[in-house]
């Protein structure tokens, strides 16, 4: 009997947790009027470490990226609570991409390559009916290539975005740390990140999809929707 499908993650309740209440709780109530700078930081990051929290419990599933999301969260709260200076939020925002992207072109050399565990698995794609197609066609070599060819260029995508991050944060933060204009700015950065940086990602990402699943079409000879 196969495995139940994961539960689809709730998008909208992703964007309203991860940007939309972090980022009005930084730029509109962070001021000495309201929860102050140090409350204002806890309380914005409050929301997205309840919700990854909240989606671990309800999906039972977490994934490396996932992981690195919320330690980047974690990261981002406690050099706010030490008033670290905007070059250090710069150089954590340059890091973490380049971290996965690293750990990418790493997990291909294991057993179970990132790219592998976040395609190729029964809640994305028919395991047992494309592998068979694949081997009845001695196709086994090109897939392998095919996969290892996403898996460069799903590196490249995140090492790439490491340096537009580090000048976007460094280009926003401006104010002194642990102050309301800082905690503003740290808000106008995370709602910024979103169309600059993560949409291109996003699109990015669903390309390599797409060429990984087109491909994976031809070698097996089957349809999209049989591989789906």
């Amino acid at each position: 009997m196969p495995a139940p499908k994961a539960k689809p993650e709730n998008f909208l309740l992703n964007l309203i947790c991860n940007v939309a209440l972090p980022t009005l709780v930084l730029t509109k109530f962070s001021t000495d009027r309201w929860l102050g700078p140090v409350w204002g930081l806890v309380v914005a990051l409050a929301f997205p470490v309840s919700y990854g929290l909240y989606d671990f419990a309800v999906r039972q599933k977490a994934n490396t990226l996932s992981i690195l999301g919320f330690v980047s969260v974690l990261l981002s709260g406690g050099m706010g609570l030490f008033q670290a200076d905007g070059f250090w939020f710069a150089v954590k925002d340059a890091v973490l991409p380049t971290c996965i992207g690293l750990f990418v072109l790493f997990s291909m050399r294991t057993k179970s390559p990132l790219l592998r565990e976040m395609i190729f698995n029964e809640q994305v794609v028919d395991v047992a009916r494309v592998e068979a197609a694949l081997a009845g066609r001695g196709q086994g070599a090109a897939f392998e290539a095919l996969m290892k060819r996403a898996s460069i260029w799903l590196a490249l995508a995140f090492i790439i975005s490491a340096p537009v991050n580090f000048a976007l944060a460094r280009y926003i933060l401006r104010s002194p740390p642990g102050t309301p204009e800082f905690n503003a700015e740290l808000g106008r950065m995370h709602l910024i990140v979103w169309p600059v940086i993560v949409v291109p990602s996003m699109i990015a990402l669903m390309l390599i999809f797409w060429k990984l699943l087109n491909g994976l079409a031809r070698l097996s000879g089957l349809t999209t929707d049989e591989i789906a």
